[in-house]
């Protein structure tokens, strides 16, 4: 029975052709990644402690630009008369904070943060994450992150057994970060959009050209190779919107994938398919 829906769902799909949204991307329009070394406080005596020196310099450092003098003599451990190097504080955690900045994301828009740990650390349960810049590829700040904590692990010690379930030592801060900087995009400024499909397929990109120009006229669209296509587009920003979504609703035949050899491992039946797509609506049948 699961064959025959699979079937079914198979030829159904051939029926009906695709729209030009589902086989493209706009180029340039894109997500960036973001990345910032920040501190954890507020932990259950969980945090690196004494072990991992940079997080004393880096508390040190964010005390003193808070006005806290912390130049002197820190713990019975240190030297009287001598510059301490590092705090010993076990609630406290060095982390990365990486995140991803999505295309179009405006200033004042917040977006989620993933905490992981790069010390010592056994979990950020319950911690709060201070002010943390996050920065581009190009060294640029993008964000700024700040928030308590959500993390799913759980890890307890007894009677000599450890029970570790999910990672106490990553979390996750929903809306966590606020975006500061809007990355430029040629999607307003470039006299032509660049659609790139998904898969490389020479008849693919002529099926979309032949498409739109055939809607729009001639000349509207290019082929620049088998997986970029140019279409010259409105300056006015209102109207390049609305046009690309009146492209990416057009459908489109694709072409055809690649014969597959399939081995019917009960029969010894070897087929060779050609023309067939299935579909994530055919799989879940």
């Amino acid at each position: 029975m699961r064959w025959l829906l699979l079937s079914l769902a198979i030829i159904t799909n051939l029926a009906f052709a695709d729209r030009i949204k589902d086989l493209t991307e706009v180029a340039g329009v894109r997500s960036n990644q973001l990345i910032g070394y920040g501190l954890v406080v507020g932990l259950n005596a969980t945090g690196d402690g004494g072990n991992v020196p940079f997080t004393g310099q880096s508390l040190r450092s964010v005390l003193s630009r808070l006005g806290v003098n912390v130049d002197g003599v820190i713990s019975d451990f240190d030297v009287a008369g001598v510059q301490a190097t590092s705090i010993a504080a076990a609630n406290v955690a060095a982390v990365m904070v990486t995140a991803e900045l999505p295309a179009f994301a405006k200033p004042g828009q917040s977006i989620d943060v993933n905490v992981s740990t790069i010390g010592s650390a056994e979990s950020l349960r319950g911690g709060t994450l201070i002010l943390t810049r996050l920065r581009g590829v190009d060294g640029e700040v993008y964000a700024v992150a700040q928030g308590p904590l959500t993390s799913t692990g759980v890890e307890v010690n007894a009677a000599g057994d450890e029970v570790v379930i999910g990672v106490p030592t990553a979390g996750r801060i929903p809306n966590g970060a606020s975006v500061e900087r809007m990355v430029e995009s040629p999607f307003n400024r470039s006299e032509h959009i660049v659609l790139n499909v998904r898969t490389g397929d020479f008849t693919t990109a002529k099926e979309i050209v032949d498409k739109v120009n055939t809607v729009f006229g001639d000349e509207t669209a290019k082929a620049i190779d088998g997986v970029s296509i140019a279409i010259r587009a409105p300056a006015d920003p209102n109207s390049r919107v609305s046009f690309l979504s009146l492209i990416e609703n057009l459908d489109v035949n694709p072409g055809d994938p690649s014969a597959k050899v399939v081995i019917n491992s009960r029969t010894g039946t070897v087929v060779i398919s050609r023309n067939v797509r299935v579909t994530a609506a055919a799989v879940t049948h």
